[in-house]
């Protein structure tokens, strides 16, 4: 009788081990700004998923679909050797003021994620408006024991900066009439 329950007795041994040597967890980041502008203002701004030229780390944007779900565009870094990110436009709400896109290809080099999804939204009325940008993604690096930088904390501090900076820009070009 023992020989038979030999076999549950090892899985149930191994079991906490295969719970430990998981992969990475998901990480999010979510960044959001009031700013001093009618919604319709900022909305008309960042509803164009073929013009990424409000994120000011973006030196020019190729696309292809518009606002059409399914639609791509290729975004062109200001960095060094101008390194580009693709990405995909998954769902689009203008009445709702809300786009989600996906990152479909990029080095994690230029920006450590992977799987990285996003939605942007606008809320507000006639004199201020709320941006929310936030991201669900992987570190750089998708296996165990990452380089420091493709790590959790430096994926979750790349988003983080990115969206830091571009909602204050944003919010400064808004406010500021341009």
């Amino acid at each position: 009788m023992l020989k038979a329950w030999t076999p549950l007795f090892v899985a149930c041994a191994l079991l906490p081990g295969a719970v430990l040597a998981h992969g990475p967890s998901r990480l999010k980041v979510v960044e959001s700004v009031d700013i001093a502008a009618p919604v319709d203002k900022v909305w008309a701004r960042l509803s164009k998923f073929d013009d990424a030229s409000w994120i000011p780390a973006v030196a020019k944007t190729d696309a292809k679909g518009g606002n059409e779900v399914g639609a791509t565009r290729t975004v062109t870094l200001k960095a060094e050797g101008s390194p580009t990110i693709e990405e995909e436009l998954v769902k689009y709400n203008a009445e709702g003021k809300s786009l989600s896109y996906k990152i479909t290809k990029v080095d994690p080099k230029v920006l450590p994620v992977n799987n990285y999804a996003s939605t942007i939204t606008v809320s507000g009325d006639a004199t201020k408006s709320t941006v929310e940008w936030k991201a669900g993604f992987y570190r750089g690096y998708p296996n165990n024991d990452p380089p420091p930088e493709l790590n959790d904390d430096a994926s979750q501090a790349a988003v983080t900066k990115l969206y830091e900076t571009t909602l204050a820009e944003l919010k400064k070009s808004l406010e500021g009439g341009k």
